[in-house]
């Protein structure tokens, strides 16, 4: 039998959905099950597999549910400008993000960012009397909000974020540290103004590769003599060691190459 992922929406997330017998192509717009009911999506990979209690594949799109996508999104610009009029009537401290239609527009859901939480039961009331539809308010991160709208990085490539990410995983500050990146909020943050998610990628390769490795202000035994390492180059294995006669010595460290000494403050 055939399993099938399945990106919602347009910058949704991946999931994995029983086939169902139909026959999908990739970047094929489908309409599958979800929590909310009906959903639709893009099919970005095929294969085989044992379908345990995954939600279906109901059908390719046809020309009624496109007319149905349309209808919705072309809809939802008017919900968010009201919407934001009834946030600013109560002047709740919340920011709008985003909103989308349920496939079927029985449900609203609307997606804001805030400083913490938010009373915003009076405005639930407000919305479901105005649109006639069940209404759902999330609260979202800044990641989260970039990741909607999507952009460009600083490598000149659509944001990961945007395009392959599927979850956020922690980056700290720790991680620009260990591949001395420079310490500027500007040379190291994202779009969102958060820690750049590919400051993660090569992360734990740097953190091996530095364990056979001194550290910065380490004694070290070297062919010429005892010297203090100076700087530290993690791709290249090398490090530069200052000689007793403060002569500065470049060398590749491999296994066994070099004798640690107690380490001594810098």
């Amino acid at each position: 039998m055939k399993i099938v992922e399945v990106k919602l929406r347009h910058n949704g997330k991946t999931f994995t959905f029983d086939s169902n017998g139909v026959e999908c192509c990739l970047n094929e717009l489908v309409i599958v099950e979800s929590e909310r009911g009906f959903d639709y999506g893009h099919v970005i990979s095929e294969m085989e597999g044992q379908p345990e209690n995954m939600k279906k594949v109901l059908r390719p799109a046809n020309d009624e549910d496109l007319k149905q996508i349309e209808k919705n999104e072309n809809d939802i610009a008017r919900v968010i400008e009201a919407a934001d009029k009834k946030i600013n009537e109560r002047r709740l401290s919340m920011k709008l993000v985003e909103a989308e239609y349920s496939f079927d527009r029985t449900k609203i859901i609307f997606y804001f960012t805030a400083e913490g939480r938010v009373d915003f039961r009076e405005l639930v009331r407000d919305l479901a009397h105005m649109f006639r539809a069940r209404i759902e308010l999330k609260q979202i991160g800044v990641r989260d909000e970039v990741k909607m709208f999507g952009g460009f990085g600083c490598c000149g490539r659509e944001l990961c974020c945007a395009s392959f990410l599927k979850d956020f995983e922690p980056v700290t500050i720790r991680m620009a540290k260990q591949q001395n990146m420079p310490l500027n909020p500007e040379k190291i943050s994202g779009l969102c103004g958060r820690l750049m998610c590919c400051l993660g990628y090569e992360y734990p390769n740097y953190r091996d590769a530095a364990k056979i490795l001194p550290r910065l202000g380490e004694y070290i035994q070297t062919e010429e003599g005892k010297g203090r390492v100076i700087a530290v180059n993690i791709l290249s294995s090398k490090v530069t060691v200052e000689l007793e006669d403060e002569r500065k010595l470049e060398i590749e460290i491999k296994p066994d190459h070099c004798r640690k000494h107690e380490r001594r403050k810098k």
